[in-house]
């Protein structure tokens, strides 16, 4: 009998369920004499409700209520911030009042019998607006200061951050390359829409709603209506991606629970894939300059990375896009500024490999150009400027790997083989082209916890309230459980959640291995030692079979001082090839390369999946995905799939290498871990319009490069 089990491309212990249709997910908890609500959102973006008539959908068949800021209860709205919500600014107080302040905003809520009747009554109800100027073009927008910015490990910082005398050095530099970058507004698409029933029972109240993080909601909702988080429970075992959406608690989740108190029944309310356009955040709309400054022989001397991105009117949504410019590559001489762009739009939110996916981009672009100038290999230009340490923090890396991935990459995919010259690489009639980016993310560990519960039977329960919404930590954490207690991994059994559980971090921000892998890890070892201790040292399955009643530990876990000691990161390096029809402009990525410093990988086959859904996000990123907004009125002409392409199987390349560098870091967190969730994502987009310029000749520096762009 083995129990080393971490480490092992063990299959998905949810799988089944998945693929029979046992899994549960949010909109699926149907309850007894449930409701439907629906919203009516509104269609200008900035201005006042003059005026509401519902008096027709209120006697549409099967209504019950029809609520609007007129006869809305007023809720509390109790101050509530967690990580995952901007820190300045208020977040929407729905149905409170008379103000719109972005297209789509909701505005009354239906609640009837059925969906249908719901989504009929809402067309019936008939409101008049008292518009005012908004402001819905980002490329009209003055950008300004933030209040305060984010790191990419969560603390602050200030917007604007120099080392050396950037100015004068990119002034006097030997070679320059000064241009700029953009990427547009980009929408999750997860193939679960989002979903919330509430149902409420006196003052308690259980919400099944998609999250990526139940206590978060929790928390959230307590705040709104003024009652104890332990009044509420969150309960979301399945979650059909979310990239990032389910981060925070939007005015969805409120809605449904103001509905049910209204209507005295559990009340369902779905999203449609319009909706999600409106109501759960996006990728920002970002505008970088990149300016480098270098020698002759490939030595960085400047580097100035200046950009803004769009935010709400109401919120200061901050991304951490400049960050990896501080530490990415070696260079005296460092400035960065990041602004942002306040609209009559909702808030943006984190989106997979939030800041550094759109960050990096421009980086990597401009070192790509870089190296065209200098006439230098790519990766040889990288290479030459590797640094020893951390500049920016003044500290050593925990680890760093990024040589090791550049070989093994280049390798792996041919390098050496390139004709560095473009359009010099053909396939028939096709250009052929080949790029390269390097690619990083931050190792985030947060406080998180867990319950093992060892039982008289030879089994084990763990529990956390952690979220699985794709990345597997329904088997990996039964992995680390079964490793940790010396069972098989057979007689674990891992549960999540639900706010009832052992509390957790927010599911995202690749730290949920790190955080809640470290918790179970501890709770095992602690209830391990604590039976042993009691049979006298027999093994552990003999020592589990002398109790007479269940055997619980519970475990704890934060960070130490090595955030104080170390920089910590992940690293990688991603090579693409193209290949580009000159006379239809369109483009088809062949072969996607990417190797992984990520410290230990619990579990390389769920692992290998998430770098393959990263590059299949890159693609989408750097081909296809843009959110169009109507400048007149910040309406989203294209919030559907049908006009939003995203990548689908016919758009993947059939080669997808992933290749993990052994990394052993004992510093990050227990288990060595850093996660590569947001790192997968992270350097393909420029690896790819890196690529594109390699066969064609023409530098696309606004994404998606679409067949017109090339033409």
């Amino acid at each position: 009998m083995t129990t080393a089990v971490i480490g092992q491309p063990v299959s998905r212990v949810d799988g089944r369920h998945k693929v029979t249709g046992q899994a549960t997910y949010a909109a699926e908890f149907d309850q007894p004499n449930q409701a439907y609500a629906a919203i009516v959102r509104s269609a200008v973006a900035n201005g006042r409700i003059a005026s509401i008539d519902s008096t027709a959908a209120e006697r549409a068949p099967g209504v019950l209520a029809v609520v609007t800021h007129e006869n809305a209860p007023k809720l509390a709205y109790a101050p509530h911030k967690g990580s995952t919500d901007p820190e300045v600014g208020e977040r929407l107080h729905v149905l409170q009042d008379d103000r719109v302040v972005h297209h789509g905003q909701p505005v009354a809520l239906v609640i009837a019998d059925t969906l249908e009747q719901a989504s009929y009554a809402a067309t019936l109800v008939h409101i008049a607006y008292a518009p005012e100027s908004g402001t819905t073009d980002v490329t009209r927008v003055e950008p300004v200061l933030p209040t305060q910015q984010k790191t990419d490990q969560g603390t602050t910082q200030p917007p604007e951050i120099q080392r050396g005398n950037p100015q004068e050095a990119l002034a006097v530099a030997e070679v320059r390359v000064d241009q700029t970058y953009v990427h547009p507004r980009e929408n999750h698409n997860p193939i679960e829409m989002h979903a919330t029933i509430a149902a409420w029972e006196g003052d308690r109240l259980t919400l099944w709603d998609k999250t990526q993080w139940v206590h978060n909601v929790a928390d959230e909702i307590a705040a709104v209506f003024g009652i104890p988080a332990d009044n509420i429970r969150v309960v979301s075992p399945f979650v059909g991606g979310a990239f990032g959406s389910g981060l925070r608690a939007w005015p969805h989740v409120t809605l449904a629970a103001l509905g049910a108190r209204v209507s005295g029944r559990p009340v369902k309310l779905m999203l449609s894939r319009r909706e999600m356009y409106y109501g759960v955040g996006y990728r920002p709309h970002t505008v970088q300059r990149v300016a480098l400054g270098a020698s002759r022989e490939g030595r960085l001397t400047a580097i100035v990375h200046d950009a803004y991105q769009e935010t709400s009117s109401y919120e200061e949504y901050s991304e951490a896009l400049l960050n990896a410019s501080r530490f990415l590559h070696s260079c005296p001489n460092v400035y960065t500024r990041h602004r942002l762009a306040p609209m009559n739009v909702h808030t943006p939110t984190w989106m997979r490999a939030p800041g550094e996916a759109s960050g990096i981009f421009a980086l990597e672009s401009a070192m790509d150009e870089l190296a065209v100038a200098l006439n230098i290999d790519p990766v040889e230009l990288r290479l030459r400027n590797e640094p020893e340490q951390d500049e920016f923090k003044k500290l050593p890396f925990s680890s760093r790997s990024t040589k090791a991935c550049y070989r093994a990459a280049a390798e792996r995919f041919g390098w050496s083989r390139r004709s560095p010259e473009p359009r010099s690489m053909r396939d028939g009639r096709l250009l052929i082209g080949w790029g390269m980016a390097t690619a990083t993310y931050p190792m985030n560990f947060a406080p998180a916890s867990a319950l093992a519960r060892l039982l008289p039977d030879g089994t084990a329960e763990v529990a956390s309230a952690a979220s699985d919404m794709g990345p597997g930590t329904w088997t990996s954490m039964t992995q680390v459980a079964a490793e940790t207690l010396g069972l098989p991994i057979e007689r674990v059994k891992f549960v999540l959640g639900d706010t009832r559980l052992p509390r957790t971090p927010a599911h995202g921000g690749s730290m949920t291995m790190a955080s809640v892998g470290s918790a179970v890890q501890a709770a095992c070892r602690k209830a391990r030692e604590g039976v042993l201790a009691r049979s006298g040292g027999t093994d552990i399955a003999e020592a589990m079979r002398r109790l007479t009643e269940p055997f619980e530990a519970t475990a704890d876990v934060k960070p130490g001082d090595s955030r104080q000691r170390f920089s910590m990161h992940a690293f990688g390096a991603v090579f693409v090839e193209v290949a580009v029809d000159s006379d239809l402009g369109e483009t088809r990525v062949r072969r996607i390369v990417g190797a992984y410093g990520a410290g230990r990988i619990v579990n390389p086959k769920t692992t290998r999946s998430q770098c393959i859904g990263g590059m299949i996000g890159g693609i989408g990123m750097a081909l296809m995905e843009h959110s169009v907004v109507d400048a007149r009125n910040g309406r989203i002409p294209n919030a559907n799939l049908a006009e939003y392409p995203v990548p689908v199987h016919a758009d993947t390349p059939p080669v997808m290498d992933v290749i993990f560098v052994e990394e052993h870091d004992p510093h990050v967190n227990p288990l060595g871990v850093k996660g590569v969730g947001e790192i997968a994502m992270v350097g393909i987009a420029p690896a790819i319009t890196n690529a594109i310029y390699h066969a064609t000749g023409k530098r696309v520096r606004e994404l998606p490069v679409t067949p017109n762009k090339l033409l």
